[in-house]
């Protein structure tokens, strides 16, 4: 069994086995987790690239092909993918990971799944640690691929140094993407499938839209399938690097609050509070508010 200083010098020299322990050890809040978190080091600054959208955008398909970009140059990427987990029976298919397929013997690519855990916002609870992980390890790209649960989405900006939202020309009415608050959040609309009718006049819109907003939101067309147009967005990631991001402080004052928010919910067994509820509603003077009280 591997120490905690042992896991630190191991995650140094990107050692993935250790990253991978280091990952289950954070991910389950295992022996060691706190000390581990609390002596980790960045060895440089290596940007988190939040990629969203609803279901059936692509997600996958894009990392995928962003991956064989970004590693030409021997840059090391490392992938969250994260799945929702069943609000019955709080299992999760992990499956992005087959989309990625080509990748998995690759020496500069680390991968792993994990699911939501109920949480609503796309994200798993412990995305944040986990991705400070890898930060700690000195990849060079660090990508998280959401869920994609509709306007939840947002929550990915609290966490993410540049975030791309995925659509496709059938996303419907652009207005609603405002609503949604996509436009809050997006660094870059990336149009996928662009090879399908109604397209362009998609992207049209959603440019003069953003640009209303910002002249700093980008809008890119792509057939991830075929690696059409990840040339420009490869481009756009590391061209955003050398930009001084204006949301740390919003971005470090969430991440600060999420935890915080864990760490005070840490005793709340969801699983437990399910059987307590079956339990007590049995009685017909059940009041959920009077239960929530107690509890």
């Amino acid at each position: 069994m591997e120490t905690v200083p042992g896991i630190l010098s191991g995650l140094k020299s990107t050692n993935f086995k250790i990253v991978a322990r280091a990952l289950t050890i954070v991910e389950n809040d295992l022996a060691g987790a706190n000390e581990l978190l609390k002596g980790l080091t960045f060895p440089k600054k290596a940007p988190i690239i939040g990629i969203t959208g609803p279901p059936g955008a692509g997600k996958s398909t894009l990392v995928n092909a962003l991956i064989s970009n970004l590693t030409t140059d021997g840059s090391k990427v490392a992938v969250l993918a994260i799945d929702p987990t069943s609000p019955f029976n709080f299992g999760s298919l992990l499956g992005d990971r087959i989309r990625m397929s080509g990748h998995f013997n690759h020496p500069g690519v680390f991968i792993r799944s994990l699911a939501t855990r109920g949480s609503l916002g796309g994200l798993s609870a412990k995305t944040i640690e986990m991705s400070d992980v890898l930060r700690a390890a000195g990849f060079d790209y660090i990508v998280i691929e959401t869920v994609g649960v509709g306007q939840s989405e947002v929550e990915i900006a609290g966490l993410a140094d540049i975030t791309l939202v995925v659509l496709v020309p059938e996303s419907g009415d652009e207005i609603q993407n405002i609503k949604s608050g996509l436009m809050e959040i997006a660094d870059a609309f990336i149009i996928n499938k662009a090879d399908r009718d109604g397209a362009d006049t998609f992207a049209n819109n959603l440019k003069k839209i953003s640009q209303q907003k910002s002249d700093d939101i980008k809008v890119f067309k792509t057939i991830a399938s075929q690696a059409t147009g990840i040339d420009e967005i490869a481009a756009f990631i590391k061209s955003a690097q050398s930009i001084k991001n204006t949301r740390t402080e919003f971005l470090l004052a969430d991440k600060a609050y999420k935890l915080i928010q864990q760490k005070r919910m840490g005793d709340v067994d969801k699983i437990e509070l399910r059987k307590k509820i079956a339990g007590e509603m049995a009685n017909p003077s059940f009041n959920l508010y009077a239960f929530i009280e107690k509890y």
